[in-house]
């Protein structure tokens, strides 16, 4: 009870706010100064007699008074005249009249004896000049208070972190993240360790005090920290890298040690620092000036307390980045973040997995195969599946179905991957013509190409931005390295786009402007990259930057004029040469372009499946030998269906 009481003391009005509590004291004390002191009207009615009446006359009656000599004594103040009737019965009270000068003539014509007083004292004074000192000083106390509360304690936040730290004891297990098994099994050890401290330290092992989750974004960095602590079940600390940095210099460095010291407390606990490249930066980037700029402070204050407690303190740091080529030296030796965790994007199966997790909260219909999506989806990370996901159940809601179909999903997919369709961007029959013929383009060379990605939908629907058209690829599986002839295939791609215009338009349009600029872009990377032409042999033009993130500084050119003069030219003559044999396989299936563009015209959307039928069609009927991969399909096709019987059969046998 007394616990309540005091809560409730502390949640009353006054106390939730002081600033209105100040204003009204405020009030309250001035309202009580001018009842006690008075205005200059009754400064001093306290000296009158109780039996003597105050009566306001105007100030032309009091002259009148004056000179018929009914009063006997005046006081003149700053601005109000008090006059004593002559039988002291009353005193007359007027404002002075700025200017009149006259009224002391009158008074000493009379002979009537006048003095001066003042209105005010020494107390009302003092207080007059007190009082906006007074009122600065709250209000400064008053946003002072609140900053400490919003900024972590101390003055203006300096210091104490409890405001920055989310603590908590997470419910998420490892079974709620899927599709990086081997990193689950990386960070399995420092759940054992959590759990069961002693078993190590009798054995003399030594647990890596730090784990560093690298990985692109949205791959589940955090979500597999606060499984880790779930596992251990042990109290999860998590802080942004970016709440370390304040304007004021030592801010940053004092709440990391608030940080420790909370985690230590609570041992054994977790440590959980995401975007640690916030503070984590290498200090070799900043030249040879040093310094001592917030930044750094923080960094060395997190060395040191890394350095601080010993391999037996149940303490583990986890801290994620997508950016681990930027960080300090000193932060990743042996000692500190010892063991870097790598949380890749998902395989094809790591996908399907992702999928399920999601999927288990949503009603999806019976229809639905989730290995077409998975197989669709290569590339993309956990969260952008999760949101392929919510995307699908939101369009089923919109379109009040009971359950996600198959075709909701295929939606989410298009739009994660080209954009959101534009059905109100009506583009006339000119330009529908062309983006047909452009898409077509790319749809048969995929088809005709060997090594290029087959081709899952092709659509005149525009998406995104600026997309009037799309055609979609799905890898047969996934690839983690490109051949030289899939390169080149890819390049083929590209152009036949372009190609298709010139051929069946007879002009070229824009639409090609970003094929033409990735055709360029795989050209360059092989000749100064990957040493695949002979431009410059096997010597490497650019070093190659691993990055999560992609794109970053511009390269440092390393090779002479004469070499960059050899690449353009190579580059050149390439496109022109790779153009030519896509203008003659677009000429050499003219019909199959044809009814291709018939068909888009018809249903503005095509799948591969009726892609492939087309060109096969006009291959029969012109007698051609197909250049359709059909047989590698087929038995990539069989592949899959014994790899699904022997997992079936592995799972039945498990629950025997």
């Amino acid at each position: 009870m007394a616990n309540q009481d005091s809560n409730n003391n502390d949640n009353n009005f006054f106390n939730k706010n002081p600033l209105v509590t100040f204003a009204i004291f405020s009030v309250v004390m001035i309202l009580v100064f001018k009842t006690l002191v008075g205005d200059g009207s009754s400064t001093n009615n306290s000296m009158v007699g109780q039996t003597q009446k105050v009566k306001a006359v105007s100030y032309s009656e009091l002259k009148t008074l004056v000179n018929s000599k009914s009063v006997s004594k005046v006081e003149i103040g700053q601005s109000y005249i008090k006059a004593y009737s002559a039988d002291g019965q009353g005193v007359y009270t007027t404002r002075i009249v700025r200017g009149d000068t006259k009224l002391i003539e009158e008074l000493d014509k009379n002979g009537i004896e006048y003095i001066g007083f003042s209105e005010t004292n020494w107390f009302t004074e003092m207080f007059g000049w007190l009082l906006p000192f007074l009122l600065i000083i709250g209000v400064w106390m008053f946003f002072a208070s609140r900053m400490q509360k919003s900024m972590g304690g101390g003055m203006l936040g300096m210091g104490n972190s409890k405001k920055m730290v989310s603590s908590e004891k997470p419910n998420t297990k490892f079974d709620d993240v899927a599709g990086v098994e081997e990193a689950k099994e990386e960070v399995q050890e420092i759940v054992d360790f959590l759990k069961y401290p002693a078993r190590y330290v009798e054995i003399g092992a030594k647990i890596p005090k730090g784990v560093l989750l690298v990985g692109s974004p949205g791959t589940g960095k955090t979500l597999l920290a606060k499984a880790v602590a779930g596992e251990a079940e042990v109290p999860f600390f998590s802080v942004s890298g970016s709440s370390f940095i304040e304007m004021f210099v030592g801010v940053g460095a004092a709440r990391v040690r608030d940080l420790f010291e909370q985690a230590k407390k609570d041992a054994p606990s977790i440590i959980f620092i995401d975007e640690i490249d916030a503070i984590g930066k290498s200090r070799a980037a900043g030249g040879m000036m040093g310094g001592n700029d917030e930044r750094e402070q923080t960094l060395n204050q997190l060395l040191a307390e890394m350095d601080g407690f010993g391999t037996d303190t149940p303490v583990i740091i986890l801290a994620a980045t997508n950016r681990p080529e930027v960080l300090d030296a000193a932060l990743l030796r042996p000692g500190r973040f010892d063991r870097q965790v790598l949380v890749d994007k998902p395989d094809y199966e790591g996908r399907i997995k992702i999928l399920k997790v999601h999927m288990k909260n949503v009603k999806m219909d019976d229809d639905v195969e989730i290995e077409e999506i998975a197989r669709l989806t290569a590339g993309l990370a956990g969260a952008d599946l999760a949101n392929i996901i919510n995307e699908a159940a939101l369009l089923a809601g919109r379109k009040s179905q009971k359950t996600v179909m198959q075709k909701d999903l295929f939606e989410s997919v298009e739009r994660a991957i080209a954009g959101l369709a534009k059905k109100s961007r009506r583009i006339n029959q000119k330009e529908k013509r062309i983006v047909a013929y452009h898409e077509s383009g790319h749809a048969l060379l995929a088809e005709t190409t060997k090594g290029a990605k087959k081709v899952s939908k092709v659509s005149i629907v525009p998406r995104g931005l600026a997309a009037l058209g799309y055609t979609l690829n799905k890898p047969e599986e996934d690839r983690f390295m490109m051949q030289r002839h899939e390169m080149w295939a890819e390049v083929d791609v590209l152009l036949g786009g372009r190609a298709a215009e010139q051929v069946f338009i007879g002009e070229i349009s824009t639409g090609a402007g970003n094929d033409l600029e990735r055709a360029t872009d795989i050209i360059k990377s092989m000749v100064q990259t990957y040493g695949m032409t002979d431009v410059a042999g096997l010597m490497v033009l650019e070093k190659s930057r691993q990055s999560f993130l992609g794109g970053g500084q511009q390269p440092s050119r390393e090779y002479s004029e004469q070499m960059a003069q050899n690449m353009d030219e190579f580059i050149k003559s390439s496109l022109e040469e790779h153009y030519s044999d896509v203008i003659a396989r677009l000429q050499e299936y003219k019909d199959a372009i044809e009814n291709m563009v018939e068909l888009l015209y018809q249903k503005e959307n095509i799948t591969g499946d009726e892609v492939r039928d087309i060109i096969l069609d006009f291959e029969k009927e012109n007698n051609m030998d197909s250049k359709l991969d059909i047989i590698g399909d087929e038995i990539a096709h069989e592949l899959e269906e014994d790899a699904k019987m022997v997992k079936k059969s592995k799972e039945d046998s498990d629950e025997n």
